[in-house]
């Protein structure tokens, strides 16, 4: 028997950070949006613990057990007293390294699959708990939808969304550092008052009414101008994105992928076209949010 689960990517329409704290964390107030780029793990029994990868810059994936998938079987394994005796299998169709939670994404994958393969009968608020332990996105990825992350971004509300928005993807030449960009973010912000992180009540609302127009006025990434000062290229790619009729153009999370707001599926092909033709970024993907969470897709 094999349990397949398919897992959403994630776009921050909204990333506030606040000042560190004593323990090198921030404070945030994220705003997710899962988009229909996903990613599908499959777990079957095996002799031990095996991970195995394919797709695009499946290369770039960790095959040991510091893969979150990995840790996640063993993870709920320890709490049922299990060994976790179990072959992952990712297919990657989420951008590697590109600020939209692939690897997050394979944690909350991995964690439903042995869920469902082991018949642990965990609940939801025992599967989330197990996700914030494993990382910050890992919780919104399980979810889905459209959240309010606070504390480190794994305290999740969920957000309404009263319609489809429409974007584009831009993915870099290379990889950012997520740790690296949050040290720059402090460099930058030495000796500056930061505010603590809230989240944006004009998003929420443009959110809630499904206006794209709204939320592209509303759309903020915090971590956006250490992105840019680690990686300045991306300004490039912003600006063509936002040339071809990108109602809205960010850095996606702690980046390098960038991503822009459309209006629908005719404008999201022209941008995606000029981003191509640019030569500003090595490849382009398009995707409509919200999309559901993880979920059981096959047996």
């Amino acid at each position: 028997m094999s349990v397949t689960v398919r897992v959403p990517a994630k776009v921050n329409v909204q990333l506030a950070v606040g000042p560190a704290r004593p323990d090198g964390f921030h404070p945030l107030a994220n705003v997710f949006l899962a988009v229909g780029l996903y990613d599908e793990v499959t777990v079957t029994p095996a002799d031990g613990l095996r991970v195995t990868c394919e797709g695009p810059d499946a290369d770039q994936v960790p095959l040991d057990r510091t893969n979150l998938a990995a840790r996640a079987a063993q993870a709920l394994a320890e709490r049922y007293g299990r060994t976790p005796d179990v072959h992952i299998h990712i297919a990657k169709d989420i951008p590697v390294a590109g600020g939209m939670a692939g690897g997050s994404a394979d944690g909350a994958g991995a964690l439903v699959a042995c869920d469902a393969l082991w018949e642990t009968g965990a609940s939801r608020a025992e599967l989330l708990d197990i996700c914030a332990e494993l990382g910050s996105d890992v919780p919104f990825s399980l979810v889905g939808g459209a959240a309010l992350g606070i504390g480190r971004g794994e305290q999740l509300t969920p957000l309404e969304v009263g319609g489809t928005f429409h974007w584009v993807f831009a993915m870099a030449g290379r990889g950012l550092s997520t740790p690296a960009v949050f040290r720059e973010f402090d460099r930058l912000g030495e000796g500056t008052d930061i505010p603590e992180p809230v989240a944006s009540q004009e998003l929420l609302a443009a959110l809630a009414k499904g206006d794209p127009d709204a939320l592209a006025a509303a759309v903020s990434n915090d971590l956006q101008p250490a992105a840019l000062s680690l990686f300045p290229e991306l300004a490039g790619t912003l600006a063509t994105g936002r040339a071809a009729g990108a109602l809205a153009a960010l850095v996606s999370g702690s980046g390098p992928t960038t991503a822009f707001l459309v209006r629908g599926p005719e404008s999201a092909a022209a941008v995606a076209q000029a981003l191509v033709a640019s030569g500003t970024c090595r490849t382009v993907r398009t995707a409509s949010g919200p999309a559901p969470g993880a979920t059981v897709a096959g047996r």
